[in-house]
């Protein structure tokens, strides 16, 4: 559960951005969190195409010297506003995008899912597609 990840080469990232309504906290969600994930693993692993998750909280952190022109300044406010806000990220690895949505289109994932979303004030997945992966030598 809180081991090491492998994350393949090849694999798809799905970056899926939890901003929870105001009379939730992250305290609130990490039961529908848990429930939902633990289907995921259990579920849509090996032929499902699932390889590996983890689900991070925003520490409040803005990187100056990573964002151009300085941390998020009058660029994208819609987005800006929505990432430094208190949020969660839930991130996902899989073989395809199309085993991620036939996973999410299933009715298992679907009722687990439907429990975190009433307290979600606004969500948004996207996907990404791996070009570079290393470590120290």
């Amino acid at each position: 559960m809180f081991n090491d990840l492998k994350i393949p080469f090849d694999a798809k990232m799905l970056f899926n951005v939890v901003k929870l309504k105001p009379q939730y906290t992250i305290e609130d969600a990490e039961l529908a969190m848990g429930e939902m994930c633990n289907v995921v693993k259990n579920t849509y692993r090996d032929e499902g195409g699932f390889i590996a998750g983890q689900v991070f909280k925003y520490s409040g952190f803005v990187s100056d010297e990573g964002s151009l022109g300085g941390a998020l300044a009058g660029k994208h406010d819609k987005l800006a506003n929505a990432l430094t806000e208190e949020h969660l990220v839930i991130i996902t690895y899989w073989q395809s995008f199309e085993q991620h949505e036939k996973s999410h289109a299933d009715e298992k994932f679907k009722s687990k899912f439907s429990a975190l979303l009433q307290m979600c004030e606004d969500t948004f997945e996207i996907g990404y597609s791996m070009l570079w992966q290393g470590e120290p030598e």
